[in-house]
């Protein structure tokens, strides 16, 4: 192997795990890969993967990355492997990452945490980011394995803290993509088509994300003094919608959430400021 090459170990070869160990052996890397069914190996040893009979056996190698279904699979599969590096990208909860690191450090494994932000078609690419959080002295170790797999970000030290970004991140996407959903369900009660509404509906959305950072300030700051749009008045539109959603015949689910989360707020005192100020009540 050359100097910048490693000796990696890939446990887990469901889509994410087959596209990681692609783009590692797209890098040049030598690449060792264990899958509980070894077919799924096949792709991989046709570029030059070696394929592994236990996990100890990939786990020889200089740094493992683990992309197994749940964590509940992965622990035994750690315990039996005993890596010397581990950088775990099994998708879980905060908690979850805090136990493997504890086990971690117990065994006397070089740990970090990682969440995905890509589809595994992604991996490999510029728009692919990956977000790390554990040791930061392994991260920085490993940054040439981890640059090849999408950009990696550091997000701190608590081994839970990717997970979190994640789930957060995640939250805003569901919640816009249910917003949207409710949105096509709207305009198509007049015929209106996705392919109509999508062009004004993605120009929207961009300049919704600018209001973000201002929105940050204000939660920051707690200040939420506003002479833009009052919380009061965003209610009264929520009102809007879900009587016109009921009115043309769809649910009411998605933005009656909404409309009694913005009412809790504005009890609370919140009507004459900025909607930054619901995340009192989210709190």
């Amino acid at each position: 192997m050359g100097e910048s090459q490693k000796h990696v170990g890939v446990l887990g070869l469901g889509r994410m795990g087959a596209a990681l160990a692609g783009a590692l052996l797209g890098a040049g890397h030598d690449v060792v890969v264990w899958n509980r069914s070894p077919l799924k190996a096949g792709p991989l040893l046709d570029r030059g993967a070696r394929l592994a009979a236990t996990p100890a056996e990939a786990a020889s190698a200089d740094v493992v990355l683990s992309c197994l279904s749940t964590y509940d699979t992965q622990q035994p599969v750690l315990e039996a492997a005993s890596p010397k590096v581990l950088v775990n990208l099994t998708s879980g909860t905060p908690e979850q990452a805090r136990d493997v690191a504890k086990w971690a450090a117990s065994a006397g494994v070089e740990y970090v945490d990682g969440v995905i932000m890509a589809v595994p078609q992604g991996i490999g690419t510029p728009a692919a980011q990956i977000l790390y959080s554990g040791s930061e002295t392994t991260f920085s170790a490993q940054r040439d394995v981890l640059e090849v797999l999408g950009k990696p970000i550091f997000v701190g030290e608590d081994a839970g803290m990717a997970a979190l970004y994640d789930l957060s991140l995640l939250a805003m996407m569901w919640s816009t993509m249910a917003g949207y959903l409710h949105a096509l369900a709207l305009v198509g009660t007049e015929g209106v088509t996705p392919e109509q509404f999508a062009p004004v509906a993605s120009a929207w959305q961009a300049a919704v994300g600018g209001f973000l950072p201002r929105i940050g300030e204000q939660v920051a700051s707690g200040d939420y003094a506003t002479d833009v749009s009052a919380l009061d008045i965003n209610a009264a539109g929520l009102a809007m919608l879900v009587e016109t959603s009921r009115a043309q015949g769809i649910s009411t689910a998605v933005p009656a959430v909404l409309r009694e989360l913005f009412d809790r707020a504005i009890a609370a005192g919140h009507g004459a400021h900025a909607i930054a100020s619901v995340i009192e009540e989210i709190r």
